[in-house]
């Protein structure tokens, strides 16, 4: 009977207004999908399934690519513009795919335990003025110096291959480019309480565990301390004006005062405010910075990557090298000899005679052949380190030393810079070392041109050597320089200094005298570390490393200091432990902009908050109800704030909400799925209501003990009715989750019964334009 007047409330809506939410599809799907987010900017709906595949799929249901990221997927969200898509996982990764064909931009280990919800959001000024205000900062480093070198290949280097840049180079350099992009912030929460911050999804500026945050509530007397214990974050939104962060959370809250007391302790689902204007006070600042550090940190991995990647390229053809030269020593003890490899040679050098052990290795050990076999090899990993230095080691590395010596600049304009942590210091400190790191690509750069050439004289000797031998002529084969070939065979048959310059434990011994030079060069200014000619190229990269670690973590603690709680709200108890899961909470928060008349600021407008979300069965003696509350924080405090109020809304009998969203202009959609049973097959409902023509009342700021929120709501709860929205009947029993778009008016559902269905929520001629141009 329900139903038919639900159908009857729906046709009347459609002869009124239209068929409300149009049908563009409804598809079989292969497989259950438990995330899905529309992109803010295109139509394009990213899924992920029970397996944690990740889909995208054009709105007419077209796929564009399928990934398989190797971990399990626990929560999805879309960066401003549309063009990244992030995937929090469940061993506490935030990665970061390219739209465009699905490639990762880049993995960051921002948590300890699963990622369960992401909020990205970008930065819109309150005001016209607002925007004009905006400091202008140009990035000078385009004027001098070339594009920065990407990443070289992972896997290394076959021979004589010289392309090593990524086939995603220019996506990488484009998502890098935060220059040219709004302020904006992706922030995560985890099952753990944590939640972290990072600007334009790639550098952290800050992290708080909201079991460690105090908690100070207005009680009906005095003001009290809370704390929350064992609280795990289910869904965090930070508004648009960076101002506040609104969270849920499912834990314990204890009154500190009165820790003994049990009574005090309310386990359940409760709404936390945190101040967040750090963000927005200081985002000029901020962008700068991470403008700055951002760019570093990618130039570092390209660092990393060269120097593993030359250690492995020299480490292979030394290896072959050693293989070859090694069976020398054997023949030598075969034939009853006492003397080295290199009395060997040297007596060929100078005495013109070859023992039993020598001309065998010449002539049948290593040939002709096997000779030229490591000279190119050799050889070709020479050139393959050229390469790398020039084209990527050295290029970032001077790239590196021109952004710290940005950010050394505005170290020093400490009014601005020094409330965000940027410590003049520390980064004084981190530019020092780089200026050390560019001293050692440029020694080791000395140094593999002269073990090189060395190698090749050695070789070219060697080699016309074994011709004499095997009586063939010796025209055709290089000369050789005999010193050189002394200084190889003392100090490079047996040692390696590239392979040295590139292990982080070697320590190089130096004379007095250049100890001394170094000591009064240091005199004349510019550094102050005179021990860096004893240290390795990997080992002061290691020390760079480091540097840039302890510089970089003082923004991050500093603005983590300045994230405070304003205000705790709680809304139901619970008594299981499965009732406090994030995956279980149907719940979504919001911030919608108001307008205001004033004639100071004719252009500004305040943002109000509304929090909506299920509540389980039997919280709060309810069943099958959900809770709507606004103002719980407010953009401006003044007297006119409005004041924290809600509504309770019990669901028809015949259905359940299994999942909801907040839409625009103050509109929620609800999912109501039918209760199957023989008499009736399922049937379920698509509702969207419009707020504000439901009566809010209002709540207390005050937080009387062992109360929740909710209670003074109870005795005002409210029978839906479908004549206060549009309803849509839909012949299916739904399922989790509901996704539905804003920017596009569009809503994707899915069935238990692995159907996807597409609906137009926006009946209007202008969206449908633009979303056939998105098309095409």
């Amino acid at each position: 009977m329900a139903e038919e007047q639900m159908e009857e409330a729906a046709s009347s809506s459609a002869a009124a207004s239209g068929t409300p939410f149009q049908l563009q599809f409804d598809k079989p799907i292969p497989f259950q999908i438990k995330l899905a987010e529309w992109n803010p900017e295109k139509d394009l709906l990213a899924m992920v399934t029970d397996d944690s595949k990740v889909l995208l799929h054009r709105f007419n249901w077209q796929r564009l690519w399928t990934i398989s990221p190797g971990k399990c997927i626990t929560s999805i969200c879309w960066s401003p513009d549309g063009k990244v898509v992030a995937l929090g996982t469940e061993d506490g990764l935030v990665l970061l795919h390219d739209v465009e064909n699905g490639k990762m931009l880049r993995s960051t280990k921002s948590h300890d335990v699963a990622v369960v919800c992401l909020n990205w959001v970008e930065d819109e000024p309150l005001s016209r003025t607002d925007k004009d205000d905006l400091l202008s900062y140009e990035d000078r480093t385009t004027r001098f110096f070339p594009p920065a070198p990407v990443m070289p290949r992972v896997g290394g280097l076959n021979s004589g291959d010289t392309g090593l840049a990524d086939e995603n180079e220019e996506a990488i350099q484009a998502f890098s480019s935060a220059f040219c992009q709004r302020f904006n912030i992706l922030s995560s929460g985890d099952k753990d309480g944590c939640i972290c911050f990072s600007i334009f999804g790639i550098f952290p500026v800050g992290k708080i565990n909201i079991n460690k945050v105090p908690i100070h509530v207005q009680s009906s007397q005095y003001k009290t301390s809370y704390r929350l214990q064992g609280a795990s974050i289910s869904k965090v939104s930070l508004s648009t004006n960076l101002h506040q962060l609104v969270l849920l959370c499912c834990g314990k809250l204890i009154n500190t005062e009165k820790l003994s007391i049990s009574k005090d302790i309310s386990i359940g689902l409760h709404c936390v405010h945190l101040d967040t204007s750090i963000f927005s006070n200081r985002k000029n600042e901020l962008h700068q910075v991470s403008q700055q550090a951002s760019s570093i940190q990618d130039l570092v991995e390209v660092v990393r990557a060269s120097i593993s990647m030359m250690s492995k390229q020299w480490s292979n053809a030394m290896n072959l090298f050693h293989e070859k030269f090694s069976a020398l020593p054997s023949l030598i003890t075969a034939h009853g000899m006492e003397s080295s490899s290199e009395d060997e040679f040297l007596s060929l050098l100078f005495g013109t005679r070859t023992s039993p052990a020598l001309h065998q290795f010449l002539v049948s050990s290593l040939g002709e052949v096997g000779l030229k076999r490591i000279a190119k090899a050799i050889d070709s990993a020479g050139r393959e380190l050229r390469i790398v230095v020039s084209e990527h080691l050295q290029p970032a590395v001077e790239i590196i030393s021109f952004r710290l010596a940005e950010l050394r600049g505005l170290a020093r304009w400490r009014s601005r810079f020094q409330n965000i942590g940027l410590d003049e210091k520390l980064i004084d400190g981190v530019t020092e070392r780089v200026g050390m790191l560019i001293v050692q690509v440029e020694r080791f750069s000395r140094v593999a041109a002269t073990v090189l050439y060395l190698f090749q004289n050695f070789f070219s000797w060697v080699l016309k050597c074994v011709k004499i031998l095997l009586s063939e002529p010796t025209d055709q084969v290089p000369p050789a320089n005999s010193e050189l070939v002394v200084i190889f065979l003392k100090f490079l048959l047996d040692k390696d200094p590239i392979k040295q310059l590139l292990e982080t434990d070697q320590i190089f011994e130096w004379d007095i005298d250049t100890a001394r030079q170094v000591e009064q060069l240091v005199v004349f200014g510019g550094f102050t570390d005179t021990q860096f000619l004893e240290r390795s190229l990997a080992k002061q990269f290691s020390e760079l490393e480091e540097s840039l670690k302890e510089a970089f973590l003082m923004p991050f603690t500093t603005i983590s200091s300045q994230i405070h709680c304003q205000g705790l709200l709680p809304l139901y108890p619970v008594t299981s432990s499965e009732a406090l899961s994030p995956t279980c909470t149907a719940s979504s928060i919001s911030f919608y902009k108001q307008d205001e008349d004033s004639q100071h600021s004719p252009c500004s407008y305040s943002l109000t908050d509304y929090i909506c979300f299920k509540i389980p069965d039997g919280s709060l003696n309810l069943r099958n109800c959900i809770g709507v509350i606004k103002n719980f924080c407010n953009s401006r405090s003044t007297i006119s704030t409005p004041s924290l109020s809600g509504f309770l809304l019990r669901m028809p009998d015949e259905y359940e909400c299994v999942d909801l969203s907040l839409y625009k202009d103050n509109q929620v959609v609800l999912l109501l799925s039918g209760k199957f049973s023989s008499e009736s097959p399922g049937r379920s409902l698509m509702v969207m209501l419009q707020i504000e023509n439901f009566s809010f009342s209002q709540l207390s700021r005050t937080l009387p003990t062992n109360c929740n929120s909710l209670q003074e709501l109870v005795a005002l709860e409210l029978q839906l009715d479908t004549d206060h929205g549009k309803v849509r009947s839909i012949p299916h029993l739904l399922s989790t989750p509901l996704a539905v778009s804003a920017s596009r008016g569009v809503a994707c559902i899915f069935s238990s019964r692995r159907h996807a269905l597409v609906y137009i929520l926006n009946e209007d001629e202008d969206e449908g334009e633009d979303e056939d141009s998105e098309m095409e």
